[in-house]
C-alpha cells in the first residue's frame, strides 16, 4: 500500500467512527451526510481489507484491527493537526469562545473564583461551561469534548496530559456550640457526628456504602489506617452543603482546608485542626492529547497553573 494512494480524509472518518461507534454520530461530529460516512466506511473496509466496525447487540464493535490502527491514526492526526496550526499565540483578548471544564464543587468554590477575575479582565469574550464530575465521563475528555478536568483523581488513563496544581491539607468545621469542642480528641472526634463529603471518580454517580471505607476517602482511609471508624450521618457531594451543615451543633464536617477557610468570617461556625494525621488532598488538572497543542486550551491550562500556584504562594511561570 502507497502512501500517496491513501485518501487522508478516510482517516478522519475512521477515527471520528472510533470515537463514536456509530455511523450517524461520526457523519454529525464531522458535519457529513450518512450515506457519506457509510461510503467512507466502506472504503475503508476496502483500503484494509477488514470489515473494522461489526454490528452487534451493543451496537457498532470494532474489530481487532480497528482496535490496533485506533492509536496509530489518532496519533497521526494529532501530528498532522500541530503541524497545521497557524504560528500565532491565541488572542485571548478579542476570542469568543466557551471552554467546558469538568472542575468539582472544591476546585469550583476554591480555584475558580480567582481563574473568572482574570478571565473578566484579560478575556472578557471567553464563557466556561463548568460541568461535575457525575457529567463527564474520561471517553468524553479522551475524545476532546471536554476541554480539561479538575480535581483529585485515584486513576486516568496513561494517555492523558496532566499537572499538578496544589495539595492541600484538611480542617474541622463544626458549630461553635458543638459539645465536642470542650475536649476535642479523637475519641470524642470518633463519638461525635459526621458528615461526609466527596466526589469518587466521573461518570456517573452511585450511592455510598457506609462499609466501603476504601473508597471513602481521605479522612475514612486515615482512620482506618489506625483501627478506627467515625459515625457517618449525612453523605452529600458538594462542599457548600456540608459547610452549611456543619452550623447544627452535632455535626462535623471534616474537609479540605481551601474550602473550609470560605467560612471564616461565619460566626455560626469554627474551625479546627483534625485531631489525626490525614494525608493531603492533591488537586490536579488533565486534558487529552488531542489538545495538548491547542493554542486556546494552552492559553487557559497557563491561566490556570499559573493562578493555583499564586494562590499556593508560588510565583508564576514564565
Amino acid at each position: 500500500m502507497k502512501v500517496n494512494r491513501i485518501d487522508l480524509n478516510l482517516l478522519v472518518y475512521l477515527d471520528a467512527l472510533l470515537r463514536e461507534r456509530n455511523v450517524t454520530q461520526a457523519a454529525n461530529q464531522l458535519n457529513l451526510s450518512q450515506p457519506a460516512m457509510s461510503n467512507g466506511l466502506r472504503r475503508l473496509r476496502e483500503l484494509f481489507n477488514d470489515p473494522l466496525l461489526v454490528r452487534t447487540s451493543e451496537g457498532m464493535t470494532p474489530t481487532e484491527r480497528a482496535l490496533e490502527l485506533e492509536p496509530v491514526v489518532r496519533e497521526v492526526l494529532s501530528k498532522i493537526d500541530q503541524a497545521v496550526q497557524p504560528r500565532g499565540e491565541f488572542e485571548a483578548g478579542t476570542a469568543q469562545r466557551v471552554f467546558r471544564i469538568m472542575a468539582s464543587d472544591y476546585a469550583e468554590s476554591t480555584l475558580f473564583p480567582s481563574v473568572l477575575g482574570k478571565l473578566r479582565t484579560l478575556a472578557p469574550g471567553l464563557t466556561l461551561d463548568i460541568m461535575t464530575p457525575s457529567d463527564v465521563s474520561f471517553l468524553d475528555v479522551e475524545r476532546g469534548k471536554v476541554d480539561m478536568v479538575i480535581n483529585r483523581f485515584d486513576s486516568m488513563p496513561q494517555s492523558f496530559h496532566q499537572i499538578h496544581l496544589w495539595d492541600d491539607s484538611f480542617t474541622c468545621v463544626l458549630s461553635p456550640e458543638n459539645p465536642v469542642l470542650n475536649d476535642f480528641t479523637l475519641e470524642n472526634y470518633l463519638q461525635a457526628n459526621h458528615v461526609w463529603v466527596s466526589k469518587t471518580g466521573m461518570g456517573v454517580g452511585v450511592g455510598v456504602d457506609p462499609s466501603d471505607v476504601q473508597r471513602l476517602g481521605w479522612v475514612d482511609a486515615a482512620l482506618n489506617r489506625l483501627g478506627k471508624k467515625r459515625q457517618i450521618r449525612v453523605f452529600t457531594r458538594h462542599y457548600q452543603a456540608a459547610m452549611t451543615l456543619a452550623e447544627q451543633n452535632d455535626l462535623i464536617v471534616t474537609l479540605p482546608t481551601r474550602a473550609a477557610q470560605l467560612k471564616l468570617n461565619n460566626p455560626r461556625v469554627v474551625l479546627r485542626e483534625p485531631p489525626l494525621e490525614i494525608p493531603p488532598l492533591e488537586l490536579k488538572m488533565a486534558w487529552s492529547p488531542l489538545l495538548q497543542h491547542n493554542p486556546a486550551n494552552k492559553w487557559l491550562r497557563k491561566l490556570i497553573v499559573d493562578t493555583a500556584r499564586e494562590l499556593n504562594g508560588q510565583q508564576p511561570t514564565l
